[in-house]
């Protein structure tokens, strides 16, 4: 598709971007809010508070009328679950709860795009408590009820106000130190190195927990600034180049200018945010939303499967574990006869790079002699693969245990270890080494947009292919077209491929 478009009319524009396409399979990051996140989200928080508010009215209530009372009295609790005081206080404190959330609710406490401070998100729980605790103490006075302990509210509510605050204290952390490593969070451009850009760069970095690393500017003026990546005009190559999910826009900036980057981020499948001073005329289906505390307009966003891409890493997390125990005896045998076939260490420990470019170290049994790695130059001209790939039916490195353990991949069992921890999913393209990920053009690049796998579409379909580009084809069509059903499908054409022992 041309990526010129006539800048005469943004609205049209606009139009042509509410044009639904296939849903490709979208892992570039999974800190991208785009609604469904948000409502996920939203749940989540929900789920997560009243579960707290649960355990600790539990909490409070076994203290002042279980282990608070003598053993005959504590006994006459547990005879029955109708007694009229065990039903009044499990009553009232289910009110409170509600209460509790509908207040945190309304006061958009649920809100994930609401700019707010971990002081000020306190003082909102804060505040919500006592208005729900107070509230709670006014319809107990009003019932006329007396054997509600005010005692029970007021201990519940100090303990939520605790519990509430300190689970937000440790998710805000939790999230800063994923986004240091590189996990989770959105590769963001800001197009526009002026003051604005800058200051919005500074909120971004020193507000870790809102999931943005900004991988630099472009601008066509500020070129002394460190962080320029380039120009305007070369934003395609370097948001390939640098895996960038989101764009920002921040002014000034040309009308035009504005709609060629808003369609070539849409070519990259790139979400596009502006700030509010270059809206006028953009179109009336423009999204609001916030980058910190900073308000900006979503014009483009690509959609994501939100719920698919958590139920593929629940899948991966409980089969790498399953898979780990079941064959740990196994891995057991196999490290010993490594140990007796060669000298040198049981596990094979080599950097590769996964999505995005996050460097890991992959692990797989050692299945060839100890310096096979200084060996390789050696034998380059035995090499039956074309391209960046180096792959030797007979190599002479390998080891006696090591021919059997490749001939059915069982050298690759390590790897389930690599998609527990979150570096590699089930299914997915191959890791590439460094020495070969260094040498990928833009186009290659797109490989490392997902999460690498132990198997994928390439490996059961075109395994013996020698051509890298044709291995990157097969990648690249796995990520477009990707869905649950094909991943299974995959894993169970997996299956056969490894007990006939074909990989070799």
């Amino acid at each position: 598709m041309s990526a010129s478009v006539d800048p005469k009319s943004a609205v049209r524009l606009q139009d042509q971007f509410s044009v639904q396409r296939p849903r490709p399979l979208r892992q570039r990051t999974r800190g991208i809010q785009s609604p469904e996140t948000n409502k996920f989200a939203q749940v989540t928080y929900a789920l997560t508070d009243l579960l707290f508010i649960s355990l600790n009215a539990s909490v409070v209530f076994c203290a002042r009328f279980v282990f608070g009372q003598p053993g005959a009295t504590r006994q006459n609790l547990f005879a029955s679950f109708l007694d009229p005081v065990l039903v009044q206080q499990i009553g009232f404190l289910v009110i409170y709860a509600l209460l509790l959330l509908l207040a945190m609710a309304s006061n958009g406490m649920y809100e994930k795009n609401k700019p707010q401070s971990f002081v000020d998100n306190s003082l909102g729980v804060g505040k919500c408590v006592l208005f729900a605790t107070l509230l709670l103490t006014a319809i107990i006075y009003v019932s006329g009820v007396k054997t509600v302990s005010r005692l029970l509210v007021g201990f519940t509510g100090m303990l939520t106000l605790a519990t509430l605050i300190l689970w937000r204290l440790w998710f805000r952390g939790l999230l800063k130190r994923r986004v240091e490593r590189g996990e989770g969070s959105r590769n963001t451009l800001i197009v526009g190195a002026s003051e604005l850009g800058q200051a919005i760069a500074r909120h971004l970095e020193d507000h870790k927990h809102l999931g943005y690393t900004v991988k630099g500017f472009l601008d066509s003026n500020h070129r002394t600034d460190p962080r320029l990546l380039g120009r305007i005009e070369e934003f395609s190559q370097v948001a390939r180049a640098h895996f960038i999910d989101e764009i920002l826009i921040v002014p000034p900036a040309e009308r035009d200018v504005i709609t060629k980057l808003v369609w070539d981020a849409r070519q990259q499948r790139i979400n596009v945010k502006i700030v509010p001073d270059v809206l006028v005329g953009l179109g009336r289906r423009t999204r609001w939303d916030y980058v910190g505390e900073f308000p900006v307009a979503e014009i483009y966003r690509e959609p994501i499967p939100v719920f698919g891409l958590v139920l593929k890493r629940a899948v991966d997390i409980a089969m790498s574990a399953i898979a780990l125990i079941i064959t740990l005896p196994f891995c057991l045998v196999c490290a010993v006869a490594l140990r007796l076939d060669s000298r040198g260490d049981t596990f094979y420990r080599s950097w590769r790079v996964g999505k995005k470019g996050r460097k890991f170290v992959c692990y797989k049994f050692r299945t060839m002699v100890e310096n096979a790695d200084e060996l390789k130059d050696r034998f380059v001209h035995l090499n039956e693969r074309e391209g960046l790939l180096f792959k030797i039916t007979n190599d002479p490195r390998v080891t006696r245990v090591g021919k059997i353990l490749r001939k059915y991949s069982i050298d690759e069992i390590p790897q389930f270890w690599n998609v527990l921890k979150g570096d590699m999913s089930l299914v997915g393209p191959r890791p590439p080494v460094i020495s070969e990920y260094e040498q990928y053009n833009l186009e290659q690049l797109r490989r490392m947009d997902v999460m690498p796998g132990i198997t994928g579409l390439w490996q059961v379909s075109a395994r013996h292919d020698p051509s890298f580009e044709n291995y990157v084809a097969w990648d690249l069509e796995y990520i477009e077209n990707w869905n649950l059903w094909l991943d299974l499908k995959i894993m169970l054409q997996t299956l056969p491929v490894v007990l006939k022992g074909t990989n070799h």
